[in-house]
């Protein structure tokens, strides 16, 4: 349900702006992506003393600087779920999922997509700081793990994140608040699919 209804919103803005979604226009003069900053957020998931380990399994952490995406990115929107996600997608579940990271104290600029854009036109507008970490998702994510407002959006408007996969290739994760709990995808940063105007893009 959730793909058909962005399908649909992709469809009203394409045919609006007559915006063709192929990466390669952005040198013959199309639109590019025309990011607005906005504020910077701070997050951390060193756990401080005293503080229980999340998740509470000592299996799931190796070490205190490893984040093992696979043992947190899971569908539970249960009262005593971390962070409420009521859906993951088969794209992040087999290419995201697998990964572990090292967790450091992050610090992420947001910024606001102005006009209609592909991910590929958004990297080259952000350049070398568009890539984060799953950890920096998870962070946030925290940060409003009941849907409370944030820094991610939970209007019906994404949150992307550029972050590398299992294999090292940079791909698109994006999170939207359903209702119910988040919802985690994940795309090709070649997908020729325009995100809209409203899109909350985060870096660093």
């Amino acid at each position: 349900m959730r793909r058909l209804a962005l399908n649909s919103c992709l469809v009203i803005v394409l045919a609006a702006s007559g915006f063709s979604a192929s990466a390669d226009e952005k040198a013959d003069g199309g639109s590019s992506a025309s990011l607005a900053p906005r504020t910077k957020i701070e997050c951390s998931l060193k756990r401080k003393p005293g503080e229980p380990l999340d998740p509470p399994s000592t299996a799931a952490i190796p070490s205190a600087e490893s984040f093992v995406a696979g043992e947190y990115f899971r569908e539970d929107i249960t009262p005593t779920a971390r962070v409420k996600i009521s859906w993951l997608g088969a794209t992040f579940a087999r290419r995201f999922a697998v990964k572990v990271e090292t967790t450091d104290d992050t610090s992420l600029q947001t910024h606001v997509l102005n006009n209609p854009a592909n991910a590929a036109q958004i990297v080259d507008e952000l350049g070398a700081r568009a890539e984060s970490k799953l950890a920096d998702v998870w962070c946030l994510l925290k940060l409003q793990a009941n849907g409370e407002s944030g820094a991610l959006q939970t209007s019906s408007a994404p949150n992307l994140f550029f972050v590398r996969d299992g294999t090292g290739d940079l791909g698109v994760v994006d999170a939207l608040w359903g209702g119910a709990g988040w919802e985690i995808g994940a795309s090709p940063i070649r997908n020729p699919r325009a995100w809209t105007p409203g899109t909350r893009v985060f870096s660093h």
